[in-house]
């Protein structure tokens, strides 16, 4: 771009076309005509609409007054034009006046985007407005193109290889333009054919079962697994790499990938080209650099030993303990890198680790963000990583457990960060992103028990940032009314002692379940405290005053009349012993130790929990009775997809001295969490001989194992997974557990972690059935996990 001025008045207009950009910087570099310097008397711009005369003037290296010379021309055009605001820059002399034209870019009035199935269309139009193509924003027919591409790039991560967008700019008036980008997305292109080629000591078959990529199958719809993507691909030949490289194979290698698509753009055929080399054993192990003299320490991190066959994932997990171990000791950077030793004449190999520890640090400073409206200290109380302390892995992978076990965030990372100009010093990052803790919520469910279930809730888990916990809940089925009202303070003292105060009424109908022609309603006030004494230990201790009035119908079972009127002997009508009336209360003592160790609440793969519980009541009010209850869960995961889980519920109620054990204490056995196969509470020692219902006993035994694993074509889909169980258990009157009388029932089912809760189906089949038993083979559950 050049500036002359060969006439003393009138002007020569200079137009720069921003066709390509080195074309452009060359047109300004050199000039076809010079100009001599002159002062500025005035600065004039035309052309503006929605640019502001000031915007312009703050890109122009001259002012009035000043001498603008050929230099400063080249650099005012090049400034404009970076702005991105100008289609067109052009420069005038009108005298000793500085005129600048400016044709401006045309603004976007409105952004339209139509055919999409694959992504929310409100979604999209987001993203565009984000990336810069938004209405009010400067229209960039490059970013467009940009934009069209990454677009494009999404819908081929779906497998949709047959999209096409085609845009539409529409002229508007005021120098505005539409944009419309309309969508075809095609069909989805789905992987028809999996082939693998040069393998020898495992099946395709077997190889294929490794990969999340597959054909379709019956649960594609839900998997997406059927659907290619470089991401997905890149992530399967790493699955096979650590197949091999743990069963032996150190030279294995992916030869090549081949992906073709048919002309239609609908099958995709993968061929994988594998080399699997030599099984080797290992050698032995020796260890190198600075060993902070723990050498014997951490070379008993090591897991393999000499003539085991080589596994790349025990390598792994050995340096991982021994950078875990390092952590602990305050070293946040340990490095181990690993040196092979190959004898391929013997297919042996032996490992030199060199340890480079780096310096050891301490905690400078905890930063926490992300807590809109969980106060720091909710948080802060939950680390066990303490400021101005030596930074120690294992504290800080435990307070990131603690605080997620909050159930405040969806996400919680703890990361170090370095603190610049001091290599013994480290800040830690505690980035949270929160989640709502309060709702208001309507709901239902149905089980195979209570038909259907209707409720309703006030929660808020963490109320007003506190980390509080206050609760309102109404549930209301055929079977049973609860309404109870609770508040919680889960830090009650400084020390992570909690304190429970709770409140509830709850009614039950044993005509409605065939327990008998009767209706139960309790009433209660209770407080207990919760005291941990480890990270995974917890005693619970409270006392609870409890009101329970009994309503006998016409045909009520023989033992809640005896339990409301007495018993009498039937020849001499002697009271053998007294009754409580239809109204009852009871001081209950509540004792409890519970011991969590479980990797997940709900769907969990390793661990066990442990909950020990007495029940007593106290030599206040008419009652004199005490429940023990023992219960242990115990999760063992057999392969990577497959877990076996041992369950044991044990109960023991009895009354003191020779008062009446309550009848409405009992246990029952049968259905989902007991002996499934067997209609709801349908288990025990015998049935009323007057109602045909259930008594109930005072023992109760269950057990129970079950293999969980993923659904055919779900891969490890921990939220959707199928399970084969067997089950043994019963109820026992006053007397010794009797072995001959245990029921027993196989059967499979599918568990689904649902939006409304989790959901389990069983189908089970009785064995050693008696003809008094009722059966239910298909049992279902609604919001309540195992």
């Amino acid at each position: 771009m050049t500036l002359s001025r060969p006439y003393p008045r009138g002007a020569l207009r200079f137009a720069i076309k921003p066709l390509v950009a080195v074309l452009t910087a060359l047109m300004m570099m050199h000039a076809a005509w010079a100009f001599e310097p002159f002062t500025v008397s005035d600065i004039r711009i035309e052309g503006a609409q929605r640019t502001e005369p000031g915007t312009v003037f703050n890109y122009l290296p001259v002012k009035v007054g000043e001498r603008f010379t050929q230099e400063q021309s080249d650099e005012a055009v090049r400034a404009l034009f970076a702005t991105g605001f100008f289609r067109d820059v052009r420069l005038e002399v009108d005298g000793t006046v500085l005129v600048v034209y400016v044709e401006e870019r045309p603004a976007i009035a409105s952004v339209d985007v139509t055919g999409t199935k694959e992504f929310e269309r409100e979604a999209v139009i987001k993203v565009l407005r984000d990336s810069g193509l938004g209405e009010a924003r400067i229209f960039d027919r490059g970013l467009l193109e940009r934009s069209e591409q990454e677009l494009k790039r999404q819908y081929l991560s779906r497998g949709k290889y047959a999209v096409r967008i085609t845009t539409t700019v529409t002229p508007l008036p005021r120098n505005r333009v539409g944009l419309v980008l309309a969508v075809d997305e095609g069909e989805t292109a789905r992987i028809t054919d999996i082939s693998i080629v040069g393998n020898r000591a495992f099946s395709e078959k077997e190889l294929l079962n490794q990969m999340s990529l597959s054909t379709p199958t019956w649960l594609s719809w839900y998997t997406k697994n059927d659907q290619y993507a470089r991401e997905k691909l890149a992530a399967d030949i790493e699955t096979l790499r650590s197949y091999y490289l743990d069963r032996g194979y150190l030279e294995f290698s992916i030869e090549s990938t081949q992906v073709s698509i048919s002309p239609g753009k609908e099958d995709v055929h993968l061929t994988l080209v594998v080399k699997e080399g030599e099984i080797f054993r290992f050698a032995g192990v020796t260890l190198g650099g600075d060993l902070l003299g723990r050498e014997p320490e951490l070379k008993a991190l090591f897991t393999m030993k000499p003539g085991d066959t080589y596994s790349g994932g025990k390598l792994n997990d050995s340096t991982k303990r021994m950078t875990d171990r390092l952590g602990e000791l305050g070293y946040a950077f340990a490095n181990i890198s690993t040196v092979p030793n190959i004898d391929r004449d013997k297919r042996e190999v032996a490992f030199q680790l060199v340890v480079d520890p780096g310096p050891r640090v301490y905690v400078r400073r905890i930063n926490i963000s992300g807590n809109i409206t969980t106060r720091d200290v909710v948080i802060r109380r939950e680390l066990r990583q303490y400021e101005n302390a030596w930074y120690d892995a294992e504290k800080i992978r435990l307070s990131r457990v603690r605080v997620e076990r909050l159930g405040y965030f969806t996400d919680v990372r703890v990361e170090p960060t370095p603190v610049p100009g001091a290599s013994d010093q480290v800040d830690l990052s505690v980035t949270v992103t929160e989640q709502r803790t309060g709702n208001l919520s309507l709901g239902f469910g149905f089980s195979t028990a209570d038909k259907l279930i209707l409720s309703a809730s006030i929660n808020q888990q963490n109320f007003l940032g506190t980390g509080k916990a206050f609760a309102l809940t109404v549930n209301t089925s055929r079977v049973s009314r609860t309404l109870a009202l609770s508040y919680t303070d889960p830090y009650y003292t400084a020390d992570g002692v909690s304190r429970t105060v709770e409140l509830y009424t709850r009614t039950f109908d044993g005509n409605e379940l065939s327990l008998g022609d009767y209706q139960l309603r309790t009433t209660g006030f209770g407080m207990r405290f919760g005291i941990p004494y480890t990270e995974v230990d917890r005693v619970s201790m409270g006392v609870t005053a409890e009101n329970s009035r009994v309503d006998l119908g016409p045909n009520a079972p023989e033992r809640y009349i005896q339990y409301v009127n007495g018993v009498y002997d039937p020849v001499t009508g002697e009271l053998l012993e007294p009754g409580y009336g239809a109204s009852s209360n009871s001081l209950l003592g509540n004792l409890s130790w519970s011991r969590d160790q479980r990797d997940s609440p709900i769907m969990p793969n390793r661990g066990r929990f442990q909950v020990a519980t007495l029940e007593v009541t106290l030599p206040v009010g008419d009652l004199r009775y005490y429940r023990l209850g023992y219960q242990h869960q115990w999760y063992q995961p057999l392969t990577k997809d497959v877990t076996l889980g041992l369950f044991g519920d044990f109960g023991y109620g009895r009354a003191f001295g020779s008062t009446q054990y309550p009848t409405f204490k009992n246990y029952y056995a049968g259905g989902i969490g007991s002996v499934r196969g067997y209609e709801t509470s349908s288990l025990g020692p015998g049935v009323d001989p007057v109602a045909n219902t259930p008594l109930g006993g005072q023992t109760k035994m269950i057990g129970s194992a079950e293999v969980s694993l993923p659904i055919f074509g779900s891969g490890n889909d921990r939220s959707f997974r199928s399970f084969f169980f067997f089950d043994a258990g019963n109820v026992f009157p006053v007397g010794a557990i009797e072995l001959s009388e245990l029921r027993y029932s196989a059967g499979f089912g599918l568990t689904w972690i649902s939006p409304i809760g989790p959901m389990k189906f069983s189908y089970g089949f009785p064995l050693r059935r008696k003809p008094e038993d009722r059966v239910q083979r298909l049992q279902f559950q609604v919001g309540t996990g195992f």
